[in-house]
């Protein structure tokens, strides 16, 4: 699997895990909700940047999103 997808399973992955929509994720990182979306769905690829604000919004390591920690989501 590219890393992008990966990206984008694992953002969606903790997103449900905190109990957050799109919407609050978006607001919280500062984003729209559209490039949530495309993210989660592995059509952006993000900048470090925007993936640290990802990452504070979520509350975890920004690493956290670039590892493949569980197999069953992919």
């Amino acid at each position: 699997m590219d890393v992008v997808r990966l990206l984008g399973v694992n953002v969606r992955h903790q997103r449900r895990l905190k109990g957050m929509t799109q919407e609050q994720l978006a607001a919280a990182a500062e984003m729209e909700r559209s490039y949530v979306s495309d993210l989660e769905r592995g059509r952006r690829n993000p900048s470090v940047a925007a993936l640290g604000r990802i990452a504070d919004a979520l509350g975890i390591e920004p690493h956290i999103l670039l590892v493949r920690t569980d197999p069953s989501l992919i």
